[in-house]
């Protein structure tokens, strides 16, 4: 876990009092909202069309039971009782009062968390894996250098007003659970053949209106250096990034138009010129973070478990559940547990405040103390003993919060689009609580496989629907809400943009039209075990537009 030192704890005190300030001023009336919306932003407070939203910041995802329960107590208090997981791995309100918000912030700040560069154009939340420091297919635990850059990029004096926002994820195997190359600046770690640990960097993905996947500028830069070559890549969008239109401001319009190999030029000639500097990260400095991510005291354990697989062979619901949202851990005796977010036929990624307290019960009692948000907002327990499994499952049922469709179609992500958000152009939680209802049952599930369905309410993609093999956008249509389908996206290490099939269908087609791809696909694939976006890949959008426009 990230830990506050007395920097940090006074650093956060006094910003929860500028900010009291700056409400009252507001509230007053003594500041208007335009003067106010700098102030706010800073502080992860956005106006949305009903009311103030605040936006927590849950570094790379990681929080403990205390965190949690205090997410809960503000969402009881101050909120209508539930948060909403983002996919940065952070947690929303949407209905705080304003009057209220420095007092949630002093009681975020009492348990080492705030809400800074939540918002704003500057450098947010550093993401990671879910799984990281508990995943066996790791070259190192990704979160020792989220937390690195969390530090460097935090009121970094010269990336505070930067063109546009700028999104940094961290992974740190071949497997990619963060979307890594759908970002500003995608980091994996790697080890050479003589077992340094150093890191692939891509540079210039988004999502958004102009989609773009992330190109690789440097195959291997050692851990050392990686500050020194994120500031240059920082300094060389800083210098060059358009200011003039900010839908052209994002750093992969810079790669795009200046061209991959001209901008690496400027970086490593940037680079070159800094890395000697104090920007070089000494090794105890990194041993140091490291100190902060050490194993909890695992115990040695068989790789079976008597109590876990009786459970399997007298109970289908547990069975169901430990095949979808476990994860193989890399200690035997233990696993990953996926607490899917996404019941049917409720808002994806809403957790009450109950549910916020189960979870961190769970935590406590069962998982070291920690959770993890995940960008496909669910909820994660890194450390759990196979033999705990069976009480875990039913502290969770208890809760209801033991749907077992981690992956499958009903676990989508979904922006909060035109319910909350005033960007939105079209509503998407109500089309996503329809699609979970239409594919509620769990066998059916389990038939199509493996599937990512993702809703964005606008084209600012908050829903990542590029990167959904089955992607959904929200536009208005002359006050008509109408849904187009994109297919064939992925957010993985084949990450892919989704290609549009054809015109938008109403609200009142949408879920038809998803089934009939579904169908469609069910009918293609060469064998149970293709998966959608295997069969996508082999025969392109041809069958499926067939099906949906003939």
């Amino acid at each position: 876990m990230y830990r506050y030192d007395e920097f940090d704890a006074k650093f956060v005190s006094e910003r929860v009092e500028q900010f009291r300030n700056q409400v009252e001023r507001r509230v007053s009336g003594e500041l208007t909202e335009d003067e106010f919306k700098p102030l706010r932003l800073m502080n992860g407070v956005y106006l949305q069309l009903h009311a103030y939203m605040l936006r927590v910041a849950i570094p790379y995802g990681t929080l403990n039971s205390s965190q949690m329960r205090m997410l809960a107590h503000i969402a009881r208090k101050y909120d209508r009782g539930y948060g909403h997981f983002t996919t940065r791995q952070n947690l929303q309100y949407n209905w705080p009062k304003l009057e209220d918000i420095p007092a949630i912030l002093e009681d975020l700040a009492s348990v080492e968390m705030h809400a800074i560069q939540t918002s704003g154009n500057c450098i947010r939340n550093v993401s990671s894996d879910h799984f990281a420091g508990a995943a066996r297919d790791e070259a190192a635990d990704p979160r020792v250098y989220a937390e690195i850059l969390r530090q460097w990029s935090t009121i970094h004096p010269e990336f505070t007003f930067l063109p546009r926002k700028f999104k940094i994820a961290v992974i740190a195997s071949e497997e990619d659970r963060a979307a890594m190359r759908a970002h500003d600046i995608g980091l994996q770690v790697k080890k050479d053949d003589a077992g340094k640990i150093g890191f692939a960097v891509y540079v210039g993905g988004g999502l958004g209106r102009t989609p773009m996947v992330g190109k690789l500028v440097n195959e291997f830069v050692l851990e050392n250096d990686i500050i020194a070559y994120c500031e240059a890549i920082l300094r060389v969008y800083n210098m060059y990034g358009r200011r003039d239109n900010k839908y052209k401001a994002r750093i992969k319009i810079l790669v795009h138009e200046t061209g991959l190999d001209e901008l690496k030029a400027d970086i490593d000639a940037e680079f070159d010129r800094i890395k000697d500097t104090v920007l070089r990260l000494p090794d105890e400095s990194i041993r140091a973070i490291e100190e902060y991510f050490q194993d909890p005291a695992f115990e040695e354990l068989p790789s079976t478990s008597k109590a876990f697989e009786d459970r399997v062979a007298s109970d289908r619901s547990f069975a169901i559940f430990a095949e979808r949202n476990l994860h193989i851990h890399k200690k035997h005796g233990y696993t990953s547990v996926t607490i899917s977010v996404k019941p049917v036929g409720a808002p994806p990624g809403d957790a009450t405040d109950e549910q916020m307290e189960a979870m961190a019960d769970i935590a406590e009692q069962y998982s070291f103390d920690e959770l993890r948000v995940s960008h496909e907002q669910n909820v994660i327990l890194p450390h759990v003993k196979l033999d705990d499994l069976p009480a875990v499952y039913d502290a969770l049922v208890k809760a209801k919060l033991h749907s077992a469709n981690a992956g499958l179609i009903t676990d989508m992500i979904v922006c909060p689009g035109l319910d909350y958000c005033a960007l939105a152009t079209a509503r998407s939680i109500p089309v996503a609580q329809r699609l979970s209802e239409r594919f509620a049952d769990i066998e059916r599930q389990k038939n199509i496989g493996d599937l990512k369905l993702k809703i964005s309410g606008c084209i600012n993609a908050c829903g990542h629907h590029h990167v959904g093999h089955i992607g959904i956008l929200g536009v208005d249509r002359k006050g008509e809400e109408l849904y187009q389908i994109t297919l064939g996206g992925s957010g993985d290490e084949n990450t892919s943009i989704g290609k549009i099939t054809g015109r938008g269908f109403t609200s009142d087609e949408i879920v038809d039209a998803v089934q009939t791809v579904v169908d469609t696909y069910l009918d293609i694939r060469e064998q149970e075990d293709e998966t959608f976006i295997q069969a996508y890949r082999r025969l392109g959008d041809a069958p499926f537009k067939q099906a949906l426009y003939g």
